[in-house]
């Protein structure tokens, strides 16, 4: 199992949340963060011996990245590219796992997950995405490593979509969230479980979740491609 979160999108909880994950989704500097702060996050991951995966979201920093933008497939392919790059010119990748409204786009939509995918290629990378969603077809498709995740901090559907933040008890708090993560990592059905750096209390939720997996005895470690 592995245990990663969405990392350097000026949160404040960073270094909290570092200190308990195995993989770093290290956003590129478009619907968060910055370039600098990009550099500074994957060293500072190299430092601790956190993995680093690249986080490309949408260029829409007033909506947080988690808008739909109606781009084409190639235009979503182009604006990973960019983004993936820039930060493998500083660190070694290991995945890409894309942030918000186009990480749906791309779960739901086969060109998209396609263009997703095909940027993992060229990097020698491999992809986050849901089980049964279009990200992880279209990595088995062109043999790109896949892995399968889920969400400890949000509430999931019966299909494993993540229910939207808009609903009421769709984020979970720290108790609720290490419970999630010890059932999900005991139903065989995924390979990493997400905790989202940049909800409320990231830190103590990234604490709960790896001391729950530790006392349930579930070993995490890096994603292996």
């Amino acid at each position: 199992m592995n245990l990663n979160s969405d990392i350097g999108e000026g949160a404040g909880e960073d270094e909290a949340v570092l200190a308990c994950i195995d993989s770093a989704n290290v956003a590129c500097g478009l619907h968060a963060g910055s370039a600098s702060i990009a550099i500074a996050t994957a060293r500072r991951c190299r430092e601790l011996g956190v993995q680093v995966g690249a986080h490309p979201g949408y260029d829409d920093r007033a909506n947080f990245g988690r808008e739909e933008v109606p781009l084409t497939a190639k235009e979503i392919e182009d604006l990973i590219a960019f983004q993936v790059g820039g930060l493998a010119a500083v660190a070694p990748i290991a995945y890409i796992k894309a942030h918000g409204a186009l990480y749906h786009r791309c779960q739901r939509d086969v060109e998209a997950a396609n263009a997703l995918v095909r940027v993992a290629r060229a990097h020698g990378a491999g992809v986050m995405g849901q089980p049964d969603f279009e990200i992880v077809a279209a990595a088995r498709r062109a043999r790109v490593p896949a892995y399968r995740e889920g969400f400890a901090d949000r509430r999931m559907l019966p299909d494993g979509a993540l229910a939207p933040r808009s609903e009421p008890g769709s984020v979970l708090d720290a108790a609720q969230a290490a419970v999630q993560a010890v059932t999900l990592a005991r139903s065989g059905l995924y390979d990493t479980i997400c905790v989202h750096g940049d909800t409320s209390g990231a830190g103590q939720i990234a604490a709960a979740v790896r001391k729950a997996l530790r006392e349930a005895g579930i070993e995490t470690a890096p994603l292996e491609g």
